[in-house]
Parts: C-alpha cells; structure tokens; sequence
C-alpha cells in the first residue's frame, strides 16, 4: 500500500504478521523492477541486507551451458537485478512505509471486506490482542497474497498448481558465473540458483504436479541426492549434498492465476491475490511493483476518493494499462516453464533443444528474450515473435538438408504445440488489450472532475 503514502494521504496498512518472513521464492527482482523501485523512491530498501547484483543468466543442458547477460548498457552502474533475502526487503519496505507520518502501520487479521450497498466501505480484522476492530476507507486495496481468502467478491480466481518448489540454501557455495541466476534444463523439470547473500545461494528444485516427496519420511532427500544432485554442474555438487544432509528443505506450490478482476466500487486487488504466473523466471515482483507505479501514477491527480462508484470507473484503465509489463512476463513464464520441461514427446525435446541454441546464438537472439524476461522490454508482440521464432529456427533444423516424412511430421507438431503453448496464455491474458491496449475505450479514461 506504499504506493501513494508519499502523496500526503492518510493510509492504514493491516499485516497479518509483522515479524520478519521466511519464505522461498520473492528473492530475484528483475532489473525492471528495480528501475520501478527507484520510480517509487524504494531502491534504498535493497540496501543494506546483503543484496547481490545479477546480471544475467547461465543456462546449462547436458554438460553445456552458455551466458544470457542483461542488456543494461544504456543505464546507470547501478541498474541490475537484485537478489537477497525476501523478509530482509520486506522488514525494509515496512520501516519506510511506517516512517511517513500520515501511515499507521499495524498487526491485524482481516476477517472480511465491509459491503454496503454493493461498496466496499473498509474491513473488519482482529488485532494481536484479540480485539475485533473496523477499519473504514474510501479506497480499500486488498493485497493477502497468493492464498487470499478475500479475493472471491473482487475477482474470477482460476488458480492452476504446474508444479512446486523444493527450496534449499547452500552455504559458500561458488556458483560457475558469479552474480548470475543459472538454470539447469533437467529431467524432469529445471532447477534454479542464484545467490541470496554474500554466503547463501539459493536452490529451487521444481518438482511437476501438485504431489512432491515427502520430507519427514527421507523421501526427499533420497529424490534430491539421486535423481537431482547428478544433473547440477560439478562446481555445485557437494554444497548442493551438503544442504541436502543439513536438512531444512521447505516446499511451495507454484501457483499461477490470470488477472480476471469484478471491478468493484471501494476496492482493489493487488499482487499475488490478483494475479500470478509461474515463478521460474523471478518476474513476480516486477509486476507487482509495475502496477504499484501504473496506480500510483492514476491516482496521483485525484483529490478525493469518496465517489467510489465514478473511481471504480477511471480505475478501469488501471486493468489495460498494467498490461504490457504483466502480460509480457506471464506469458513468458507459462511458456518458458513448457518448454523447459523434458518430455518423453520427441517434438517437445526438439523445441526444448532449439530454445536452448536459439538463445545460445548470442546477439539479439539471446538479448531479445533476456530482455524480455528482465521486464526491460514489456512487448508483449516482440515475446511471441521471439517463441515463433524459436519454434521456426527447430523446424529448419528438422527439415534441413533432407526433410524426411518422419521429420515432416515431428516439424507438424513442434508448431502445433507450439502454438498449444503459447495461444491458450494469450487467451488467458486478453488478446485485445495485450496486442491492441489502445483500442480498450478505458485506456483513455480521464480522471473524474471535482464536484
């Protein structure tokens, strides 16, 4: 909710728990939401908590791997992406936000949103002593996260569960690029590190569908010392074993969930509770932060907020216009994790191998895509010629010197599926105002005038 505090407006912000976070993803901010960061006067919330600069990539498949850098030449020294600890950058987000004087920062459960006449007029909560308190406000933004349990009046929640996390940290750990994320394309899905601190590098291990190893009985130790520990680079093998023995291996569910909102008077859904996408390429922050920039710029010229149903109404715009960042970014990470699955499918493995080549190319077809997924380049038309064009560049592999019937007919359904990857999570997203965001009459929408 600190995206307009600094406009002098009086802003109550309830947390249903004040004390540090620990959790496993929310740890990558991509070099575009670090520019968002700086837009919104928070860069200096990265700041002392052991925050890595990343730079860029590393993508490994079967004993190869090649460097994707950030294209940031044409900015500052100090615009990268930024890895750290996730509760050290929220404890921080919360000490600057409680620092304004018109922000009253406190501990609280929020039990339901307060409807009156089809207006959402504030919440009911409970304190951390047990008193059950209402807020009321003329704008209600309702950000609890993926698991909301307020998100049912304001939205269409199609929550989809691919896959979960398995997460690790590994404790001195030299990683093969130093400040870099790095993939590891593995059987039967990727895994990801990237270092959280000067000491710490974080492991995620995805792990397809919604059942995982169970840890208490050692299945998953057993899982990750034997199927996953042989498929990360050498350099990493023993530190990876080691945190493996130490123990301490939590698990997520990665969820995703296109923003489908029921634009209703008084409120508004943000963050994970409105929209998320699978959290392989590190993007969720970005768009968060994204569309605090996209409000905050909204409401900025708005005096008043008391005539809920006329800002419902110039609010529509905030749904179009968050849409080249968050829609870039969700469809990329849809079809990235697709693709970046193995797959027994020989036509999937083609595709699988031609992204890894394709981006292996270098020059503008490994800066193209690393742009893309930095949320330096929110093009959503640029991300699908870019897919289509990884897809063409496997067919021509296929198909030359001698196209067989065989390859033929794998090339038949490499672009099938393809398009069965892609074209569902653009349908998802909103063809029109994804492609065509000018042509939604709310994009234009100006604020209401003062009575």
């Amino acid at each position: 909710m600190w995206y307009n505090m600094q406009d002098g407006r009086r802003v109550q912000v309830i947390e249903r728990d004040l004390s540090e976070p620990h959790r496993i993803v929310g740890e990558l901010l991509q070099p575009g939401g670090y520019l968002k960061l700086i837009e919104l006067g928070l860069e200096d919330c990265v700041e002392e908590i052991d925050a890595q600069q990343v730079f860029g990539y590393a993508l490994f498949k079967d004993g190869k791997h090649t460097q994707l850098s950030y294209p940031l030449e044409k900015f500052h020294s100090d615009v990268s992406g930024r890895s750290f600890h996730n509760g050290r950058f929220i404890q921080r987000m919360r000490e600057k936000s409680a620092s304004l004087p018109n922000v009253h920062l406190e501990q609280g459960t929020v039990a339901s949103l307060l409807e009156e006449k089809g207006i959402i007029r504030g919440v009911q909560y409970k304190t951390k002593d047990g008193r059950e308190l209402t807020a009321f406000a003329s704008l209600t933004i309702v950000c609890d996260g993926c698991f909301s349990n307020l998100r049912r009046s304001l939205c269409n929640p199609k929550v989809d569960i691919p896959s979960s996390f398995v997460g690790l940290v590994l404790e001195n750990c030299h990683l093969p690029y130093s400040n870099h994320g790095h993939a590891i394309l593995a059987d039967p899905s990727p895994i990801l590190f990237y270092p959280i601190s000067s000491t710490e590098t974080r492991c995620l291990v995805d792990v397809p569908g919604q059942k995982v190893p169970s840890i208490a009985n050692g299945e998953m130790a057993n899982y990750l010392k034997t199927i996953v520990a042989p498929q990360v680079p050498p350099e990493i093998y023993d530190s990876f074993v080691a945190a493996v023995d130490k123990g301490n291996i939590r698990t997520m569910p990665n969820r995703s969930m296109p923003a489908a909102p029921h634009p209703t008077p008084g409120a508004l859904l943000m963050g994970d509770a409105f929209n998320m996408r699978h959290p392989l390429t590190g993007g969720g922050m970005t768009v968060a932060l994204s569309d605090i920039v996209v409000l905050r710029d909204l409401l900025r010229p708005l005096h008043d907020l008391n005539d809920a149903p006329m800002l419902c109404k110039y609010l529509e715009s905030f749904y179009t216009l968050r849409k080249p960042v968050a829609s870039t970014i969700n469809t990329l990470a849809g079809a990235l994790y697709k693709v970046f699955c193995a797959s027994p499918d020989q036509a999937r493995k083609e595709m699988r191998q031609a992204c890894f080549d394709y981006l292996s190319l270098g020059g503008v077809f490994s800066a193209g895509p690393i742009s893309l997924l930095s949320g330096l380049n929110p093009r959503p038309l640029s991300l699908v010629l870019h897919f289509f064009a990884v897809a063409i560049y496997s067919l021509c592999r296929l198909l030359l010197p001698f196209p067989s019937p065989k390859r033929i007919w794998i090339g038949a359904r490499l672009i099938s599926g393809a398009s069965g990857i892609i074209f569902p999570i653009i349908k998802a997203e909103g063809v029109r105002q994804m492609f065509f965001p000018a042509t939604v009459p709310a994009y234009y929408r100006a604020p209401p005038t003062v009575k």
